[in-house]
């Protein structure tokens, strides 16, 4: 059975998509690897540092050793680190955002991009300018910082936090083809407004990583059953 290492940096996010694999990829093994100072130091940082480039590289390796086939990584506020460490794993690594990324090229050119952290915004906007520009599309990307929102669901105030989130994408969407949501953590104050008041399409990270992730352990499945 193949098996896929998910790296998060924060505790709710190991629930959310191990049963959104277990789901799509019944057959396939999971297992978490969890450090919420990862994130913790990007923010105190307001950057993603070398040094916590560093540790997500250690913790890359770890799972690799750990009998990992693939991993992903489910935080885009350290989606460069991900990136970095490739060249020196010997499995595929995935970074959440990219399949959202692509998505939204695909459907628009006006792309808004939401965030309750800089740290996220600001990958998130470069991410999908060069998937763009690797595709050879002409996109124009608005985004909006949520000022708040991030410590209010940090300190259990999700109400909030969802609030502050569902105002920024209304008060994108006159002027985007398609809404992208930065965070996984958000997924759930897109689903506040209601149908009737969505004039462009939300996409947030983590269905669209699990579907891209399933790929990838399809392929590997082949090859291990070819190599029997």
């Amino acid at each position: 059975m193949p098996t896929l290492a998910l790296v998060h940096t924060g505790t709710f996010l190991t629930s959310v998509f191990t049963d959104l694999c277990r789901e799509a990829m019944p057959d396939v093994d999971i297992f978490n690897i969890v450090d919420e100072s990862l994130i913790k130091n990007t923010i105190a940082a307001n950057e993603l540092t070398p040094q916590t480039s560093r540790r997500l590289a250690e913790y890359l390796r770890s799972a690799q050793e750990a009998g990992a086939d693939a991993i992903l990584v489910t935080c885009s506020s350290i989606g460069p680190a991900v990136e970095a460490a490739r060249p020196f794993l010997d499995i595929p690594v995935l970074r959440v955002d990219t399949p959202m990324a692509d998505e939204a090229i695909r459907r628009g050119e006006r792309i808004g991009v939401v965030a309750t952290l800089p740290t996220t915004l600001k990958p998130t906007v470069e991410l999908i300018e060069r998937q763009a520009r690797l595709q050879g599309k002409a996109v124009d990307v608005i985004s909006s910082l949520c000022e708040g929102a991030f410590n209010a669901v940090a300190s259990g105030d999700a109400e909030t936090h969802d609030r502050l989130v569902a105002a920024a994408i209304r008060e994108l969407m006159p002027q985007a083809d398609v809404i992208v949501l930065a965070q996984a953590s958000m997924a759930r104050a897109a689903n506040t407004i209601p149908e009737s008041e969505l004039d462009a399409p939300i996409l947030s990270s983590p269905g669209l990583a699990v579907q891209s992730a399933r790929k990838v352990m399809s392929g590997i499945r082949e090859y291990q059953v070819s190599a029997l």
